[in-house]
């Protein structure tokens, strides 16, 4: 089997609805995406023979998918009084409702979903939350 593993970051805020503990405050990370790809045969044909996928195709991916989140304050769907985030929109802050708690492990599963959308044999996603923890997801 070939791998091919790639990796982004992007900063972004957010806290655990419902936790109690520190993450329960909003708080921020550097968030550390890495893809990895695979394949049991390489590309036989064309400009990315002996490939398993253009490098430049993952980075184009990883850049769009991370900078969608950089600088933002993420939160999950019906976490927030609707009159919060009336007040941060006002401020013009950059902010993304997502239909998952924000933790390492659902991002990775969600990163996972969407560079399978790309038509990447995605082997697994690995998100770090801080430099020494991570949570993974793959389908195998």
């Amino acid at each position: 089997m070939y791998y091919l593993t790639a990796e982004a970051s992007f900063d972004g805020a957010h806290f655990l609805a419902g936790y109690d503990g520190k993450c329960s405050n909003l708080h921020g990370h550097r968030w550390r995406v890495i893809l990895k790809i695979k394949t049991d045969k390489l590309q036989s044909e064309g400009q990315q023979r002996g490939m398993v996928v253009d490098f430049g195709d993952v980075k184009n991916a990883l850049k769009k998918e991370t900078d969608f989140f950089d600088h933002s304050f993420i939160y999950e769907e019906g976490s927030l009084k609707e009159a919060t985030v009336a007040a941060l929109q006002a401020e013009d802050f950059e902010m993304h409702v997502v239909p998952f708690r924000p933790t390492a492990e659902n991002f990775a599963k969600y990163f996972f979903d969407k560079f399978k959308d790309y038509g990447f044999t995605v082997a697994e996603v690995t998100v770090y939350e801080t430099p020494n923890n991570c949570a993974s997801y793959s389908e195998d």
